[in-house]
């Protein structure tokens, strides 16, 4: 008879194989497409190329609070935390930033959700998940932007405070 002796592949497996080229090729298009529209952060070199590190940026340390670029942003931090030590023993942050030695540094106090545990519960000391200020907090380098930025501020949009009529 025809056929014997040759395994016959059930729709089941032919279905599953179409899908795979599918999948495949659906993949290869995606990232053609992405390519096209996420700019590169790398630079104009092949990513994997071996070039000479760009030299470190200089840091603004004028001490002047910068203005947030959105809501909720932490705030930079406006000078040279250079030598700082921040480990589990040691955050020399606190050292002028924590509630009780503001008014000797003159530094602005840390906000005091750095005082709440997740649920809302009021602690004594800073919390530990707040401990650790760089995880949040950056300095601010002079560089130039890596991708261009459209952000509108809503009070440049004629947008008036409540109870402005």
């Amino acid at each position: 008879m025809r056929g014997q002796g040759r395994p016959r592949l059930t729709r089941r497996v032919r279905v599953s194989i179409a899908a795979g080229l599918l999948a495949v090729a659906g993949t290869a298009a995606l990232a053609q497409m992405s390519a096209e529209i996420v700019p590169p952060l790398t630079g104009a070199g092949q990513p994997m190329e071996n070039r000479p590190a760009d030299p470190m940026p200089s840091w603004v340390v004028d001490d002047i609070r910068k203005m947030r670029a959105y809501p909720e942003q932490p705030p930079i931090i406006p000078h040279s935390i250079e030598g700082y030590q921040l480990s589990v023993n040691t955050n020399r942050c606190m050292s002028c930033h924590k509630r009780e030695f503001t008014e000797g540094s003159g530094a602005p106090m840390i906000s005091v959700t750095h005082y709440m545990t997740r649920e809302g519960q009021m602690l004594g000391d800073v919390s530990p998940r707040r401990y650790f200020c760089t995880a949040c907090h950056v300095p601010q380098a002079d560089t130039p932007a890596l991708v261009g930025n459209t952000f509108v501020d809503m009070s440049e949009l004629g947008v008036g405070h409540a109870g402005d009529q």
